[in-house]
């Protein structure tokens, strides 16, 4: 299935993931981007929203940038609320890849 992602295809990764070592709270940032299709992105604020917590912007950050599999738990897809691609475990250019791959209009 990566092998089809890079490729350009639209795939769905389906995995029974263990987040025994994520918080709780990680764990509910990354199953909120989980849900954000590929070719579209969200706010963080927006993502924190989703959480009951629109304050929480800064720490979204935090958990995405801890998210061990960015491919299955999309945070590439959360950008700054400017709109502007903001910070990627990867570095911002691989995000832009994934990005572009995915479909999505940048700014």
């Amino acid at each position: 299935k990566i092998k089809q992602y890079f490729q350009g295809r639209s795939v769905e990764f389906i995995l029974k993931l263990d987040y025994n070592v994520a918080t709780q709270f990680q764990r509910e940032v990354w199953s909120v981007a989980r849900t954000i299709p590929a070719g579209q992105t969200r706010p963080d604020g927006g993502v924190a929203e989703c959480l009951g917590d629109p304050e929480s912007k800064r720490a979204v950050g935090q958990a995405l940038n801890a998210n061990p599999l960015p491919l299955v738990v999309p945070c590439h897809r959360v950008v700054a609320a400017n709109g502007r691609l903001g910070g990627f475990g990867g570095g911002v250019e691989l995000k832009t890849k994934l990005l572009k791959l995915e479909g999505a209009i940048l700014a």
